[in-house]
């Protein structure tokens, strides 16, 4: 399925006419000048590319569903006699078993399902995100999918649909003005190695989570500071909230990927790619909150706004 970015394409034009500007003024523009041009154009390619995800075929506004597994055993389908109804899909799909701590799903004889792209025809194990390689049911011709999530000690099926409400009615992203004072200049203090720090998401449910250490900054002569965790990327992953909170941003908190410290400990957080959680965008995700110590007493007036649209 295609999906148009306009703001994708935007962004590259851009970055084009910005790029042809810097060579014709490279004799007269000041450093500064051309700084800024380039952080602009950075800005508006990260933004696109924040609209195009999110509005992937199986991007966070394609979610449909999320089902606890609380029996041994689920049928799943779209009618309304499934143990596990989902909202968009064949009405009969297959079984759902709980086993010895395993999942197990057998399919309809008679649906078209694939298993990780492949055909579905007999009983197989399902893996879930905590797998290195999670399974993934396909349905409607590809348009659908269904995976296994873990969440604490409960498991969930996470279903996505191309043709989602979320995604064909989505609402748009709006933004402070991009400030390149927010773009600011940290420190990093590492913990000791294996600290965790327990975080909630807005289930309810807390799992601890690796803490490699705090972030810390200055604005406006004050210090803050952030808690990071580590979630086996290339880099920091920062949630906080703050005085815009529900108030111009998210009322849930933001987030912001933030790269890895230098050896010297600095650290660059841009609060201009501070975004909202996919739950901004459907009732279905299972999104992490910041904990207590990410609760600033500071309106960070950049990045993404509250979004419009509704779920």
């Amino acid at each position: 399925m295609t999906i148009r970015t306009p703001a994708l394409l935007i962004a590259v034009c851009m970055v084009a006419m910005l790029s042809s500007g810097c060579e014709r003024e490279t004799a007269t523009a000041p450093p500064a000048a051309r700084a800024d041009k380039t952080f602009l154009a950075d800005n508006a390619i990260w933004r696109a590319q924040r609209r195009a995800n999110l509005l992937k075929p199986d991007g966070w506004t394609s979610l449909v569903g999320l089902h606890w597994i609380e029996l041994k055993a689920h049928y799943i389908g779209s009618s309304a006699d499934s143990g596990l109804r989902v909202a968009k899909g064949p009405p009969k799909m297959g079984l759902l078993q709980a086993q010895g701590g395993q999942l197990f799903f057998t399919p309809e004889q008679d649906v078209a399902l694939t298993l990780d792209g492949q055909p579905l025809r007999d009983r197989v194990e399902l893996k879930t995100d905590h797998d290195p390689a999670p399974s993934v049911i396909g349905f409607d011709d590809g348009k659908g999918a269904i995976t296994v999530i873990e969440r604490g000690t409960r498991r969930a099926l996470r279903v996505k649909h191309a043709d989602a409400e979320a995604r064909t009615g989505f609402a748009g992203l709006d933004y402070w003005p991009v400030d390149p004072s927010w773009r600011i200049d940290a420190r990093f203090v590492p913990h000791p190695p294996g600290k965790t720090i327990e975080i909630a998401n807005i289930t309810g449910m807390l799992e601890q989570t690796p803490n490699p250490g705090a972030v810390e900054f200055q604005r406006d002569g004050k210090p803050y500071r952030l808690e990071a965790l580590d979630e086996g990327g290339d880099g920091l992953f920062l949630i906080l909230a703050d005085r815009t909170s529900g108030h111009g941003s998210y009322g849930a908190g933001r987030y912001i990927d933030a790269p890895k410290p230098d050896a010297e400990g600095r650290v660059v957080v841009d609060f201009n790619r501070a975004y909202n959680p996919p739950c901004a965008f459907t009732a279905f995700a299972t999104c992490p909150l910041p904990p207590p110590e990410n609760r600033l007493d500071l309106a960070i007036t950049a990045g993404e706004k509250a979004y419009k649209g509704g779920h």
